[in-house]
């Protein structure tokens, strides 16, 4: 699993011109699940995410965790994370997982971020969806559950 982390100040999350979530402070979380990724996978991942100090303290360090801050989390599936780039002009996305195991590894992944006591919101998974980021910083780091 890969998540692709964005500190903002706020971000939110259209399908269809409806908006289906929306954070003030905190992390949108692009997440990717690949091929044989397991909940461990998850599990790692939002430990990582939750606990990772990305946030600044009085002095300006990055010192403060989610948790630390109050922050929240925007979720939002993203199998491009996953793309293989090597050959050629055309991203392959075989290393994605299948829909269905993207998905629930997905929903797990949101379930364990609440579950750490952070407010969650999300996209929806297979839709098309425009995301609005006010990154901070701008902080963005990649998280792979495998490295």
């Amino acid at each position: 699993m890969k998540a692709l982390l964005q500190r903002v100040v706020q971000a939110s999350v259209e399908v269809g011109g409806e908006e289906v979530g929306r954070i003030g402070l905190g992390l949108v979380c692009l997440v990717g699940v690949a091929q044989g990724d397991t909940e461990d996978d998850a599990r790692r991942l939002v430990d990582k995410t939750v606990n990772l100090r990305v946030f600044p303290d009085q002095a300006g360090r990055f010192n403060l965790s989610l948790l630390d801050c109050g922050g929240q989390i925007l979720a939002v599936s993203q199998f491009t994370l996953l793309a293989d780039t090597r050959k050629g002009r055309r991203p392959s996305f075989t290393e994605a997982a299948s829909p269905g195991d993207a998905e629930a590894l997905f929903n797990r992944f949101v379930e364990l971020a609440r579950e750490a006591g952070l407010r969650v919101e999300t996209g929806r998974f297979q839709q098309h969806m425009l995301v609005h980021i006010h990154n901070d910083g701008p902080v963005t780091i990649l998280l792979d559950s495998r490295a």
